[in-house]
């Protein structure tokens, strides 16, 4: 059997000028990045905004709560795309790009599996276009600016206790979470404590997928708060001088990346944000592109519908407008056996009873979704030891839901294996929808913590701790009481505890910290022991990573 690589390597791509075709863009409009990676510029994307086409349909990816043996999100998200294209519709992806972090640590990479891949594979999953270090770069040139504004005489008199402006890196490095600075004779007037993000949680990163032009990143950016003065007072990156220089790296990296599946469907590519620890959105800008290009648009947000999805929802839809038209839930046998108390080593036994168990966690993320006023679909990604009787199990549960569950199989057979799927989406968006969003802005942030918690997560309530009250009260008397809140959880509960799989409900939530994203739009709010720095597995992927003699990428997936 291939590897995710070796069938990758082994496809011949079309050039990008011929994907740009396909999808409406003219090839002067392309910023090249070799033969089979672009850029459009920003004059292709005014051509495209302005264009008098009519957005097409939205559909959003999400999936049940993941476990060790995979759902396959983005390889559903881009078998569906071709699908739609083999059965006669004009298709756009929309998907983010994957960070550094999981593709050497365990997870692997985000450009789908086996015949269902966004190529080239394994330059998107490493340095792609290099949005990454230009995110990378802005972010630390701030905490750069800020560390010298106190080193030169502090005119903003800049309590150094109360920043909240962290460094970051796209690798995972547990030896960063925690550090002293400035303990050298002239790096600093005061050593102070400091804390890395991965770059994927970086408010940067959130901001560069919610900004809609480059005016709108450029105010973003100065929005920013780093901390406080000495009186309290907030200060914004715009109070150092920050936001411009900041704009300067990010102008090229903001223009969407265009590349194709294997079966040459047009894939613009663009944003990275986990979603677990921040919004797990690819961006606007990309988003809205594709809309005005394809009749189909297939979208995917990260993690399980408790995470990815209810962001993408409550956070993306509600700045932007923006609408799904239906929801794809993806769910594997496999995983509905664990969630139903199955080890890994024994889920190839068929146990029909396990996925009657494990449904329970499925059935949560279909009402969740149906919360929004959105037809959902259930896609049941096929493994090859599912049994008939497992997958006429969960076809049988999830129809007494109301809802429909289809097959897909595009890791063995590509687009071909998902035409099924697509004609329900195709029929799903049809249907009358009633879009709404979760809460209103106009409640308090608490409230807002205790609907998610309540409604999304099952919890019976929230325990606040004293420090994130504390946080939560000046965010409210500072003017930032109508912003939505994005939580911080593990993914691998509904719950903050990821030892609590299936479907976990009337517990109580612990949050221990809140911090402002003033210029992303929203409040982040810290649940459990969830890490904005992840650290590499005993056996990290990049053990096994290598290069060839004549270059080609080894042990890649």
């Amino acid at each position: 059997m291939l590897t995710d690589i070796e069938i990758s390597q082994q496809n011949v791509l079309e050039k990008i000028e011929k994907i740009a075709e396909t999808a409406g863009i003219e090839s002067q409009d392309l910023e090249l990045y070799g033969k089979y990676k672009a850029k459009i510029s920003y004059e292709g994307l005014a051509k495209i905004g302005n264009s008098s086409r009519k957005n097409g349909k939205l559909i959003l990816v999400t999936a049940i709560t993941p476990t060790a043996a995979g759902e396959g999100k983005s390889t559903v998200s881009i078998g569906l795309g071709d699908a739609l294209r083999l059965i006669g519709k004009k298709v756009v992806i929309a998907l983010r790009e994957p960070s550094l972090g999981p593709c050497f640590g365990i997870k692997g990479g985000a450009a789908g599996g086996g015949y269902s891949q966004i190529v080239p594979m394994d330059e998107i999953n490493l340095h792609f276009t290099g949005d990454f270090h230009a995110i990378t770069a802005a972010n630390n040139l701030l905490a750069a600016m800020i560390d010298n504004h106190i080193y030169q005489g502090n005119e903003l008199n800049i309590n150094p206790e109360t920043i909240t402006w962290r460094r970051c890196l796209d690798v995972n490095d547990r030896a960063l979470r925690d550090m002293v600075i400035g303990t050298g004779k002239t790096a600093a007037k005061m050593p102070r404590e400091e804390h890395f993000n991965i770059t994927a949680a970086s408010e940067i990163m959130a901001i560069f997928c919610l900004a809609e032009s480059l005016s709108d990143l450029r105010c973003r950016l100065g929005e920013i708060v780093i901390g406080q003065n000495y009186e309290g007072k907030n200060i914004r990156a715009k109070d150092l001088q920050a936001d411009g220089a900041m704009a300067v790296l990010l102008k090229d990296a903001l223009k969407p990346n265009l590349v194709q599946t294997l079966e040459k469907t047009p894939a613009l590519v663009h944003g990275g944000p986990f979603a677990n620890i921040a919004h797990g959105c690819n961006s606007v800008i990309a988003t809205q592109t594709a809309l005005k290009l394809a009749d189909y648009v297939v979208t995917e947000a990260g993690f399980g519908a408790d995470l990815g999805a209810e962001k993408f929802l409550d956070i993306k839809c509600r700045s932007t407008g923006v609408r799904p038209d239906a929801i794809v839930v993806v769910a594997t046998v496999r995983a509905l056996k664990m969630h139903g108390g199955i080890a890994k080593e024994n889920l190839a036994a068929e146990n029909v009873t396990a996925v009657e168990h494990g449904f329970a966690n499925l059935q949560v993320h279909i009402e969740n979704m149906q919360k929004y006023g959105v037809p959902v679909v259930v896609a049941v990604n096929k493994f090859a030891t599912d049994s008939y009787a497992e997958i006429a199990k969960v076809m049988e549960l999830t129809e007494k839901l109301g809802v429909k569950a289809v097959l897909s199989d595009g890791w063995a057979q590509g687009g071909a294996g998902v035409t099924d799927l697509a004609q329900e989406v195709v029929a799903a968006v049809e249907q009358p929808g009633d879009f709404k969003l979760l809460y209103s802005d106009d409640i308090a942030i608490e409230d807002k913590v205790r609907t998610i918690a309540q409604k999304i997560y099952r919890a019976k309530d929230v325990e606040f701790s004293e420090p994130a009250l504390e946080k939560i009260k000046k965010y409210e008397a500072d003017g930032y009481g109508k912003l939505p809140v994005c939580v911080a959880k593990t993914q691998n509960s509904i719950s903050h505890d990821k030892c609590l799989t299936g479907a976990p409900k009337d517990y109580i939530l612990p949050v221990r910290d809140v911090a402002l994203f003033a210029g992303a739009g929203f409040i982040t709010v810290l649940a459990g022991d969830i890490l904005t720095m992840p650290g590499l597995p005993k056996r990290p992927a990049a053990e096994k990573i290598n290069l060839a003699e004549d270059g080609q990428i080894l042990g890649l997936f």
